[in-house]
């Protein structure tokens, strides 16, 4: 078991934040595997077969995405803890990347093999220099082809988990904000986070806390670390897998009381705020403003403040409604 320790100072400063870097990570395991999450089905089926048409035709890129897809040893020069809270930029993460030497990068990527389910033979590919700098680029081509187009979507996801930690933080702790982050994490005692069942050294957290980083996976988690001895914890968004599937058929609620209104019923599984609702369901503010303000009136759904935001989710005739 491997844990993240924590003083009461490093936990009085720990916070959320959004890692573009992390979620084009999370995104080149789904588009290398042969199958995705439903929710998924749709970007996956775009752009699947031109990811593999680029990974065929460079060695390097194709043998480093393999083994980065199937090993529990993430190479350091691709995961490291995001800048910029929840308004972090690609740019500014990858500007930040300490550069590796290719007798690093070597390191690194030998660690990796040992550490994978899979057979990797890095003479195959690790050929030439500047490792560094192309393993960089897959990513760079990654996020601007394929994952920064579909930035806004996944980010209003982002932000609403975020959202519903935050209100489970200011009501009762992080224990609870932490709990269901992963399969492999669970608050440990008074001052420590599980984040393995694997045997590995714990990790002291210094004064300036952990952040914690949701990305649109399903499962799986990892933990990036700095030279500066800062850390991030990478988990699945809550409710990722759930998310809006192309094709849902017609529904009677969708006749009873309106498309409009019966999707943002839907939508409030995980509570949200309206212009989250706005941009996950592509409609304008004014026009989800107008629904809440009728569903609110049939007291179907209820907006609590959150500092600055107005979180909505459904009551209890909203839940019985929509069952």
């Amino acid at each position: 078991m491997t844990l993240l320790r924590l003083t009461p100072l490093a936990l009085s400063r720990s916070r959320f934040a959004l890692s573009p870097l992390a979620e084009t990570l999370g995104s080149i395991k789904v588009l290398h595997a042969d199958h995705c999450d439903p929710w998924m089905a749709a970007w996956y089926t775009r752009h699947h077969d031109a990811f593999t048409a680029v990974l065929d035709a460079d060695p390097f890129a194709k043998g480093f995405v393999r083994l980065i897809s199937s090993t529990k040893w993430l190479p350091g020069f691709v995961v490291a803890p995001p800048r910029g809270g929840m308004r972090t930029a690609f740019d500014d993460e990858v500007a930040a990347l300490p550069p590796f030497s290719d007798q690093q990068v070597r390191a690194e990527l030998e660690e990796s093999v040992a550490k994978s389910w899979e057979q990797h033979d890095l003479s195959r590919w690790l050929t030439g220099r500047d490792w560094f700098d192309r393993a960089v680029e897959v990513f760079r081509h990654v996020w601007t082809t394929y994952v920064e187009p579909d930035w806004p979507r996944r980010r209003a996801l982002l932000e609403r988990d975020v959202t519903y930690r935050a209100g489970l933080l200011a009501a009762y702790g992080w224990p609870r904000a932490l709990e269901f982050m992963s399969r492999q994490s669970a608050w440990v005692g008074a001052d420590a986070i599980r984040f393995s069942r694997q045997t590995y050294p714990d990790r002291m957290i210094g004064d300036d806390g952990i952040l914690f980083v949701p990305v649109t996976l399903s499962r799986g988690t990892w933990l990036c670390e700095s030279a500066d001895d800062r850390y991030a914890l990478v988990y699945p968004a809550r409710g990722a897998a759930s998310g809006p599937v192309e094709g849902r058929p017609r529904r009677a609620l969708d006749r009873l009381i309106g498309a409009g209104r019966a999707g943002i019923l839907r939508e409030l599984d995980r509570p949200a705020t309206s212009s989250e609702l706005a941009v996950q369901l592509g409609q304008s503010l004014g026009t989800i403003g107008g629904h809440l303000g009728v569903l609110r009136e049939a007291e179907l759904v209820v907006g609590t403040r959150v500092g600055r935001r107005v979180v909505y989710r459904r009551t209890e005739a909203g839940d019985g409604l929509l069952g």
